[in-house]
């Protein structure tokens, strides 16, 4: 189950370790919807798929990848919304 966390930036951490392709994505999506444009977030992800999976959704919905970062079992990736 995802979970959220702030840490000392105030930048949310969402925790979707665990899931397989294409959840990560799907639960990113609806979790950016609501938010503020310039609003960022990371995504943490187990999924070996969402290396590809999550730049590509950035691009298609316009939203920046800022950072990746491999970490022991996955990735994190810092995604600000746009518009």
């Amino acid at each position: 189950m995802a979970r959220l966390v702030d840490d000392e930036t105030g930048t949310e951490h969402y925790d979707l370790r665990g899931l397989k392709c294409p959840l990560p994505v799907l639960k990113t999506k609806k979790r950016m919807a609501p938010l503020a444009g310039g609003t960022r977030i990371w995504v943490e992800t187990t999924d070996p798929l969402a290396v590809v999976d999550i730049p590509h959704f950035c691009s298609e919905f316009g939203h920046r990848l800022l950072e990746t970062q491999t970490v022991d079992g996955g990735h994190r990736f810092l995604i600000e919304k746009t518009g």
